[in-house]
């Protein structure tokens, strides 16, 4: 007899047994959904554990296990507070925030102090349970470089969004081994830099420079290298993503901020804005709307926050305004 007619009579004889199987579940389901006595509803008393007859009130299952909460929860935000599971997947940790930590506590789980014994050999278990955390190379040069990443997101205001993407970049990075004989602070900030472009949240390389362990020069250079080795999808900082913040930072009124608006949306449909720094562009639109609108701002003020220097202010003001009036005669 050959394999293939075997294996059919095999699973002839084996599916009949699987039906049963599950006609008997099906069964048992029905009979617990069913009042024994009158063949009523049965539902379920979560207060008392029990399963109760809706009509003739017959006791059909006592003692039954609540598997929810011991606790209540009047809104979804308590609830995701008293939630007992761990904290999300994330890639923001070398590890992706899977594997156990032991606390730095020195207490039990009555509050009581441990002995001094008890202190140092938790204390070695602390050590071994950091090492195995970070078994190789790989494991702590990530770890190294998120809280890099971290720090230097910190001082410089990016959301998670970005750390998270950052965090992306910069596994591959090292996944496609990109990484052997660069630095891992450069690499790291040049992660971070393209990260904050491709979400809208722009930094320049002078605000990169202060936060950053490395020279200007070689994050540059590394942002330019993962962006063409990892295929990046980067597409030119929009003069517009630094507005927001720019006028957050100067405290200025709406209507300041939206004639800046206006002022760049004039300057892109003229080309002022090619090739040129698109933090200086905004900048420009800051003090030119500012101008316009009767609010008193100095530009060195705005230079300090944009971090150019004035003279670019100067010269992209006037070509501002020139495309201003351009657009508003055409």
């Amino acid at each position: 007899m050959s394999h293939s007619n075997r294996s059919s009579q095999t699973r002839e004889r084996t599916r009949p047994e699987r039906t049963d199987s599950a006609n008997e579940r099906t069964a048992e389901q029905s009979e617990e959904a069913v009042c024994p006595e009158c063949a009523g509803d049965v539902i379920v008393d979560e207060r008392r554990g029990e399963r109760v007859c809706e009509d003739c009130g017959v006791v059909v299952a006592e003692d039954q296990v609540d598997h929810g909460p011991e606790w209540r929860s009047f809104t979804s935000q308590e609830k995701r507070q008293r939630s007992r599971v761990g904290a999300p997947v994330t890639e923001t940790l070398h590890d992706r925030g899977l594997s156990s930590v032991i606390g730095k506590g020195y207490t039990d789980a009555k509050g009581q102090p441990l002995s001094s014994e008890t202190r140092e050999k938790m204390s070695r278990l602390r050590t071994w349970d950091e090492r195995f955390r970070t078994r190789n190379a790989s494991q702590r040069n990530l770890k190294q470089a998120f809280g890099e990443i971290d720090r230097m997101a910190s001082a410089l205001g990016l959301p998670k969004n970005v750390r998270e993407t950052a965090s992306v970049i910069y596994r591959r990075a090292v996944e496609e081994e990109l990484l052997p004989g660069r630095s891992i602070e450069a690499m790291a900030t040049a992660a971070l830099y393209a990260a904050a472009r491709q979400a809208g949240t722009p930094r320049t390389l002078d605000e990169f420079e202060p936060v950053s362990r490395v020279e200007r020069q070689e994050f540059a250079r590394g942002y330019r290298y993962l962006a063409r080795e990892l295929g990046l999808a980067v597409e030119p900082a929009d003069p517009a993503s630094y507005l927001p913040r720019f006028a957050s930072d100067l405290d200025l009124p709406d209507d300041a901020q939206r004639r800046a608006h206006e002022l760049l949306e004039s300057g892109k449909a003229r080309g002022v804005h090619s090739g040129k720094s698109p933090a200086g562009v905004a900048a420009a639109a800051i003090y030119a709307g500012s101008v316009l609108v009767d609010e008193k701002v100095t530009q060195r003020r705005v230079a300090e926050v944009a971090n150019v220097s004035e003279v670019t202010i100067r010269n992209r003001y006037q070509e501002l305004l020139a495309a201003d009036r351009a657009t508003g005669s055409a």
